[in-house]
């Protein structure tokens, strides 16, 4: 049921691979709120997903971005700015990356190359498409720029390696960009924590079915499904959030407050 929320609004969204991945439900979700869409992915994730069987559905220009190339996301938001006859007002950054990930590479062994491309590609991304968009004026006065991350960045699960250094970086960057822009344009730039999601790219990470199963039994709601999260995207990308910004938003069914819950004790005293 929509509610008109995003109507007249206009923004990109990146990340969308496939049917189970965060960024195509929200971009679902943002169409049915009355938004016009700009679809973006590196190219080859295009070639991996179904990313223009979404454009079709949304009616949604489909414009290839490598976010490490400077190059790429300067040509992004031209055309962007082009199809909207003008500025824009929300951004969805979802992106991650690890090749130390899929190279099975232990966190104590990783291969330094591969890492400067992880937050280069995870993190840094974020700085150059905001970057960008401040220097072309990009952004409408009171827009919205979420970025998806994860509690990884403080706390330790030792399976998600480096991309725990990367959402902490993304998260710092989402700040401090944060205030840059909130002095000069009235923008805001938030990051939301989510609950692990079985997307393709989350069902990647080693160990991800048991540790889906225990942040279930930690979340006094359980986890926050993919649309879940799409919809919280849509709130923030509303006018109804127009004072919150610089802010890390745990949508984790409670799990980031939650010491332990009694389906966990109960568990260890078997």
């Amino acid at each position: 049921m929509s509610h008109n929320l995003l109507k007249g609004k206009k923004g990109i969204i990146f990340g969308a691979l496939d049917e189970k991945s965060i960024a195509w439900i929200t971009a679902l979700k943002c169409h049915e709120e009355g938004a016009e869409i700009v679809l973006t992915n590196a190219p080859v994730a295009m070639r991996m997903g179904e990313i223009n069987k979404l454009a079709e559905k949304i009616n949604a220009p489909v414009i290839p971005c490598d976010v490490s190339n400077a190059e790429d996301v300067d040509n992004l938001i031209t055309k962007a700015m082009e199809h909207f006859g003008g500025k824009f007002d929300f951004i969805l950054h979802s992106i991650g990356m690890s090749l130390n990930v899929r190279k099975g590479k232990h966190y104590t062994e990783i291969d330094y190359g591969f890492n400067t491309k992880t937050m280069d590609i995870s993190a840094m991304s974020l700085h150059r498409v905001l970057a960008n968009c401040m220097k072309k004026d990009a952004l409408n006065d009171w827009s919205s720029v979420i970025a998806l991350t994860y509690i990884a960045a403080q706390r330790v699960f030792p399976d998600y390696n480096e991309m725990a250094d990367a959402k902490s970086l993304l998260e710092s960057v989402a700040r401090s960009f944060g205030y840059h822009y909130g002095v000069k344009k009235h923008v805001r730039v938030n990051t939301i924590s989510q609950s692990p999601t079985r997307t393709t790219a989350g069902s990647g990470v080693k160990g991800f079915d048991g540790f889906i199963s225990y942040a279930e039994k930690m979340s006094p709601l359980g986890n926050a499904s993919a649309e879940d999260c799409a919809n919280y995207c849509v709130v923030m990308f509303s006018d109804m959030t127009k004072m919150v910004t610089m802010q890390n938003l745990f949508h984790d069914g409670g799990f980031s407050n939650t010491g332990v819950t009694q389906e966990i004790i109960d568990q260890m005293e078997k």
